[in-house]
Formats: structure tokens, sequence, C-alpha cells
């Protein structure tokens, strides 16, 4: 008999199709960790790839379209080992385990939801005031391709990979063997570090994003749904944008 009061992965079954809670999950931490390993390797064969078809294509491509290019090249790879992991170690589908699912209130409370959060954040950094730097973000964010392709990758492919990867694979583990509060903060303390290099590791800006990483965490738990976080996420971001074409509009720096 198994004990009903074990997790799948402590009981030795796979997990339902549909898991009742996000903080049940299959997968276990040698899978995120064998996966966080293959992280490096699958970014170097996507940069190599990238510079082996600018090179035969044409030439030297918009350094925004060559980073964007990478990410894309390296996310598809890394999801298609969550994949191989979820469907041939446990025969569990790709989007449902990881918890993209429509949430219980919709999608226009998770994007009022990133929205404030958002707002909240600015009002985070103007108390921690950044320092007035040139980020290597902002000098990505040069002329009208370079803007017009970050903006569509910020507020669409980006958010889903890292909600799924974050709030969709790691954050349930965690909430699992450390609670909820724990996890929450714990997931967010590796999304704050990929986005360091972006914001030239100031203190002050990785803090907003880690306060906003938080509350992605919270919206996935409190919906248990990866999808609304994507929204949220994806909401944050716009309103980000739209607050830097503001700033260049007004002569803001």
């Amino acid at each position: 008999m198994t004990d009903p009061e074990l997790s799948p992965i402590q009981s030795g079954e796979q997990c339902p199709t549909a898991p009742a809670t996000p903080r049940d999950p299959c997968w276990g931490y040698h899978d995120v960790l064998m996966l966080a390993g293959l992280a490096v390797p699958l970014l170097l064969v996507a940069a190599g790839s990238v510079r082996g078809v600018e090179a035969l294509v044409t030439g030297k491509w918009n350094p925004a379209l060559a980073a964007i290019a990478v990410q894309f090249g390296f996310w598809g790879l890394w999801f298609g080992a969550v994949y191989g992991v979820l469907r041939l170690e446990y025969d569990q589908p790709f989007w449902r385990s990881l918890g993209f699912v429509r949430p219980p209130r919709g999608f226009s409370y998770a994007a009022l939801m990133g929205a404030i959060t958002a707002l909240l954040s600015v009002l985070l950094s103007a108390l921690l005031r950044p320092p007035d730097i040139k980020t290597p973000l902002d000098e990505l964010m040069q002329g009208r391709l370079a803007l017009t392709l970050i903006v569509i990758f910020g507020v669409t492919l980006a958010p889903l990979c890292e909600e799924l990867a974050f709030r969709g694979l790691l954050l349930p583990l965690l909430a699992r063997s450390t609670g909820a509060a724990a996890g929450v903060l714990l997931t967010a303390v590796p999304f704050t570090l990929l986005h360091g290099s972006e914001y030239a590791w100031s203190w002050q800006r990785l803090a907003v994003i880690f306060f906003a990483g938080a509350a992605f965490g919270w919206l996935r738990l409190k919906t248990g749904s990866t999808a609304a976080s994507t929204v949220m996420h994806a909401t944050y971001n716009l309103i980000y944008f739209v607050g830097f074409f503001y700033q260049k509009a007004v002569g803001i720096h």
C-alpha cells in the first residue's frame, strides 16, 4: 500500500496528469540540477550557431537581433531537455506539468497584478536611488530596430520562458521543501542573478528585480498557474518599456 501522505516522488509513483497543487511536482532536485548543468553548454551551442548563421547569411547582425536569436535558441534547446525529462522519465505533459493552465480569476487579474507590481517597483527604485549609469541593456536598446525587437521579445518569449523555468519548474520543488514564502523568495534569487549583467550588477536595480520575481512567484502559488504569472510578468515588462519611452521622449536620463 502506498502512503497517501507521501508526495509522488517520495512514494515512487508518477504524479497525476493534473497535479492538485503547484507544490506537488513529479520531478526532484536531481532533475533540476541536471537541467541547470545543461544551461551553459546549451548557451554556448546557441551562441555558436547564431555566429555561424550570421557569418554565412548576412554578415554581422544587429546586436539586439543576435542577442535575441541566442536566447531564442538557448530556450528552445533547454526546454527540449525539460520536455524530455517530463515525457521520458515521468510520462507527463509539458505545459500542464509546469502549471501553464488558465488561472481561476482569469488573465485580467494577472495583468492588474503586473501593473501594480510595476508601479510599486518604480517607488522602490525611487527610494533606493540606483546610480545613473549606462547598463548593458541600455546600450543594447539603441536604434528603432533594436528597440522593436527587444520590446517584442520582452513582452512575449522572455516572460514565458522565465516563468516556465523559475515559477513552473523550480518554485513547486522549493515550495514543497521549504514552504510557500521561503520557496517564493528562494526562487527569486536565481531569477535576479539571471538579470544581473543586464543591469551592470547594480544592487539597487537587482533589489527591484528580486521584488518583482517574488511577486510573480506569489501569484503563481496563489493561482496555481504559470500562465497567470507569465501575463503578470509580461504586463510588468510592458509598463517598464512604456516608462523607458516616456523618459526618452521628455529627455529624462
